[in-house]
This record gives structure tokens, C-alpha cells and sequence, in this order.
């Protein structure tokens, strides 16, 4: 968006994309595309002719997924570099859904094998401190191969598409940097790509999955006990406590062969929460030749949850040392931060319509998901701007242009204020997407100022048509 300084300065990479005229026209475009982010390609762009360059540029040999994204994780790695506190990597993967688009006919199966479309690995960049989102470091898109019925476990780890290889994929691009922290969900809990994770030089935070074999205990494995790894997790006692505030959820839990499929609704509550946390191996299963992976679990636990609603537990497993509560309280506070990349899961999908793009070949879609996934990028970042300390004393006008500054003042206040701080403007434009501001309220989110967003825009279009009518 021309009028948004912040947004207008994406690395595109001249090299990847050929020249620096085409590099030059894709910001042009993002920026417009973040300034009305939401619906489809034709709602995005102000006038056809962009739209129609949009396109233009997405069937350029050049302008593929890979050349957009590795310029963008390549700025992402070198503000990762400038990082003082730890950096989280968070992981995982969602479905991107083309089941309508008839012409792509290479698609993979997703969800019950009904629909087709993509599993899509995404590496997002996190400052464990501050929470902001810095980039993608990678961005894999994945199409699920249809497996013949009865395939062993031995053919199943043999197969190079397999999904549980996307974990390992996730982390090729990424340096060997103790200042890296791999963050995982349960999906990611296999011995493969834990023992890769302990080789890179990383830490990692992997939630349990598995009630695997341990050691209970560093150093030669035959003067430890032999234990399953979640009931030893639990008999192991509490090293402190805290109070943590539960947000309400609905959740639809998937079944399995032995168990049916159920809606679970957790309710608001301040719950009080324990920890412990101990020294284990874990065991390679039979005829693994590989020695025992040294690692250390952190178990998390809700103390008395209410009656009816289900207990908050996490296991998890890292190579981080643990010798202390504070040692311990650190991991579960990188794991808190898995929430981030849901709700970029979210923002891609329902913020962005990125399954929306009625391209006819995989080749011009692609690109267009990666630019895509950058605009969302940028969406969550100026959230974050609103939350930076600075925030209170940072003119506004040092990060947005002061035509925006203007229309909102007017339409919060009746008149034109032109030293609001960011914070100042981002509160009135929550207000504008629907934050009432109260005291009590949580700060703004990500889709409230999406919302914000796509009512000033137009407000500020129109303000420009009258001034250039004047």
C-alpha cells in the first residue's frame, strides 16, 4: 500500500525474480493487496489494470513460489540475525483447499480424501520476547500421494512423499544457531526428527505424543530404570505453581478407528497450573541401531480443573537443559507461543481468501500463494507495531502516511490530529473495526484491525476523489 511506508518495503529479491523493474511492480501490488486484504483478487485491486498486472506478473517464467519465497525467507534470516533474545521458529501445517478449481487436476487429497488441494508447511519466525512476527523461513507445498490400502510400516518409512518427512523439510533452510528454537505441535513428536533436531545445533520444544520407551536418566542407560515416558511424566512431582487465564474454545476433536469424533467446549477460567520436569533418554525402537536420544520432558498440568471440562496437560520434550522451575516455566512459554502460527493459519485463509485465486494452472497459483502468505506477514506485523513500547511515544506519521492519520482522526474525533502516536491510531482504527477500547478489554487483535483496515480504505478513497474534484 502506497500509503503505508511500513508496507511497502518487502524483498522481493531482483535476483530471484529476473529484474528490478518486475521485483519493483510485486511490491507495488503487495502493497495495494494489504491495503484491502480481504475477499477476492478483483475486491483486492483498485482498478483492473493492476488486477490484470497482477496476472501478468504470476505467468512470468521467472515469478515462481520458490524465487518469491526464498527472497523473503532470506530477509527473514538476516533479521534473525540481528535478534538479541532467542528466536522461535514455530512449525506446522495446514490444508490449503482447491477442491472447485477443476483445471488443476494434479492436486493431492486432503481432509477424508474428498477434497484436493495442499498440505502446507510453514516456518514462521517469532522474537520469543516481544511475540512479534518477523517472517517465514520456509514455506513447503505439499501434495498428498494416495496410498494403496494395507501399506506396511516398513514401505510406509521407505516412501520419500511421506508427510512426516515435511518436519525435517521445515528446518533445511535454517542455520545451526543455539539462538534458534524449533517449536512443534504432537505431529512432529517422531525419533527421526528428534534425533535430527538434537544434530542441528538448535533447541527445540516438541510436544509428546508417543508413550515412548525411556531411560529415566543421563548417562550409561544400564543404571536407569526402564519407564513409559507419560506415566513417568506424571509421577513426577510439582516444582511450582502459577495462575494462567484459560480462553473459551469449541473444538472439534477428529476420531480414530476407537474413538468417535466429539465437540469439546473449554470455558473461561483462571486456572492453577503445576510443573515438573526430569533428565530422560528416549529409547530407539527395536532394531534401531541408533544410541538412546539424550532430552529432557517438561510436564504442564491443570491443579483441580472444573468439573466437566477437561484437564490442561502438555508433556514436552526438548534438548534445552532443565534444572529449574525457571528452567522449565521458559520452555512452556516458547510452547505458548504455537498460538501465533494458527492464528497466521487463519489470517492466510479467512483473512486473506488465499484458497480464492481461480488460477487454472498450479504454476501461476503457486507464486500467487506465496505472495499472499507475505501480505498476511505483513498484516500480523502491523498488529505487533501497535504493541511495540515505543508505541506511546512514536508519532504515527513515521509509519503511516498522514492522509490515513487524517481521515481516521476526523472520523474518531471531528477533527484533524496529526501528532497521534501509533498507539493513538491504532486504537482508534480497532475502534473502527469494532474494539470497543474499554479498560477491561483484551488489545486489539490482528482481525479487528483487518477489519479496521478494510473500512478506512475506502473512506480514504473517497476523501481523495473529493480533494482532487476540489
Amino acid at each position: 500500500m502506497n500509503q503505508v511506508k511500513s508496507f511497502g518495503e518487502i524483498n522481493c529479491g531482483t535476483a530471484q525474480l529476473g529484474d528490478q523493474r518486475r521485483t519493483k511492480r510485486l511490491v507495488q501490488l503487495v502493497d495495494q493487496m494489504c491495503s484491502r486484504p480481504g475477499g477476492t483478487l478483483p475486491q483486492k485491486f483498485r482498478n483492473p489494470a493492476d488486477l490484470q498486472a497482477f496476472y501478468r506478473l504470476m505467468r512470468q517464467d521467472k515469478v515462481t513460489h520458490k524465487a518469491i519465497m526464498s527472497a523473503h525467507c532470506q530477509a527473514t534470516l538476516k533479521q534473525i540475525e540481528q535478534a538479541d533474545s532467542p528466536v522461535l521458529i514455530l512449525h506446522d501445517a495446514t490444508e490449503l483447499d482447491y477442491t472447485t478449481h477443476k483445471s488443476l487436476d494434479k492436486l493431492g487429497p486432503i481432509g477424508n480424501g474428498g477434497g484436493r488441494g495442499y498440505i502446507t508447511q510453514n516456518s514462521l519466525a517469532v522474537n520469543s520476547q516481544t511475540r512479534e512476527v518477523l517472517g517465514l523461513t520456509n514455506q513447503i507445498l505439499h501434495r498428498r500421494e494416495k496410498v494403496q490400502a494395507g501399506e506396511t510400516n516398513s514401505q510406509r518409512s521407505k516412501r520419500k512423499t511421506r508427510e512426516s518427512l515435511l518436519w525435517l523439510k521445515g528446518t533445511e533452510t535454517l542455520p545451526s544457531n543455539w539462538n534458534l528454537v524449533d517449536v512443534c505441535d504432537r505431529g512432529a513428536d517422531i525419533f527421526e526428527f528428534i534425533d535430527h533436531e538434537i544434530a542441528s545445533g538448535r533447541r527445540f520444544v516438541i510436544r509428546s505424543y508417543h508413550n515412548r520407551r525411556i531411560f529415566t536418566g543421563h548417562g550409561p542407560s544400564e543404571s536407569y530404570e526402564l519407564a513409559d515416558l507419560k506415566p513417568y511424566a506424571r509421577s513426577l512431582p510439582s516444582q511450582g505453581e502459577w495462575h494462567l487465564q484459560v480462553t473459551s474454545k469449541v473444538e472439534r476433536r477428529r476420531g480414530t478407528k476407537k474413538v468417535k469424533s466429539r465437540v469439546v467446549t473449554r470455558h473461561h477460567r483462571e486456572a492453577t497450573m503445576a510443573i515438573s520436569f526430569a533428565p530422560v533418554q528416549i529409547r530407539p525402537s527395536k532394531g534401531n541401531k541408533r544410541p538412546p536420544l539424550v532430552v529432557w520432558i517438561v510436564r504442564v498440568w491443570e491443579i483441580n480443573p472444573p468439573e466437566g471440562q477437561e484437564r490442561l496437560e502438555w508433556i514436552l520434550i526438548t534438548n534445552d537443559p532443565v534444572h529449574s522451575f525457571d528452567d522449565a516455566y521458559r520452555i512452556v512459554g516458547w510452547y505458548e507461543c504455537r498460538w501465533i502460527i494458527e492464528e497466521y493459519h487463519k489470517g492466510m485463509k479467512t483473512g486473506c481468501k488465499i484458497e480464492s485465486p481461480q488460477f487454472t494452472k498450479e504454476v501461476r497459483l503457486q507464486p500467487a500463494i506465496a505472495v499472499l502468505s507475505m501480505v498476511t506477514i505483513k498484516l500480523f506485523q502491523l498488529r505487533d507495531a501497535s504493541r511495540r513500547p515505543d508505541a506511546m511515544t512514536r508519532k504515527a506519521t513515521t509509519l503511516i502516511s498522514p492522509t490515513y492519520i487524517k481521515v481516521l482522526s476526523v472520523w474518531r474525533h471531528k477533527s484533524v490530529n496529526l501528532d497521534w502516536t501509533v498507539h493513538e491510531f491504532y486504537m482508534a482504527l480497532a475502534r473502527l473495526g469494532g474494539h470497543q477500547n474499554r479498560k477491561g478489554d483484551h488489545p486489539p487483535g490482528w482481525q479487528v484491525i483487518w477489519e479496521g483496515w478494510k473500512e478506512l480504505v475506502p473512506m480514504v478513497i473517497g476523501y481523495e476523489v473529493a480533494k482532487s474534484k476540489t
